[in-house]
């Protein structure tokens, strides 16, 4: 997400075409040591593309996505409460053992 964010700031400055040079030396400015792999994935994958219609495409795929997340009540409640201490338990897991791996890219990467 740096290396994203870096390339971002490189475009609104100005420059259309940052090139790795250019996000490292925003990246190094603010004390961040950038990846080769990684930087050149992310310039190679925006090279020669307009960021504007990028990020217009990626808001109307938001728009489509479901965020209520409220499930439909199921049937005979008593089961689905007794149930239900023992999923929070589950979740409370899995978002600890998340929550170490998401530090790096916060929890998604651009070309996954």
């Amino acid at each position: 997400m740096r290396y994203v964010a870096a390339y971002l700031l490189a475009v609104l400055g100005g420059n259309n075409a940052p090139s790795t040079g250019d996000i490292e030396k925003i990246l190094s400015s603010v004390g961040i040591e950038a990846d080769s792999e990684r930087l050149s994935k992310v310039v190679n994958e925006l090279k020669g593309k307009n960021i504007e219609e990028l990020i217009e495409q990626g808001r109307e795929k938001l728009s489509s996505m479901p965020a209520g997340g409220a499930a439909p009540a199921a049937a005979g409640g008593a089961p689905a409460a007794a149930a239900a201490p023992a999923a929070e338990e589950k979740k409370k897991e899995e978002k600890k053992e998340e929550s170490e791996e998401e530090d790096e890219d916060m929890g998604f990467g651009l070309f996954e």
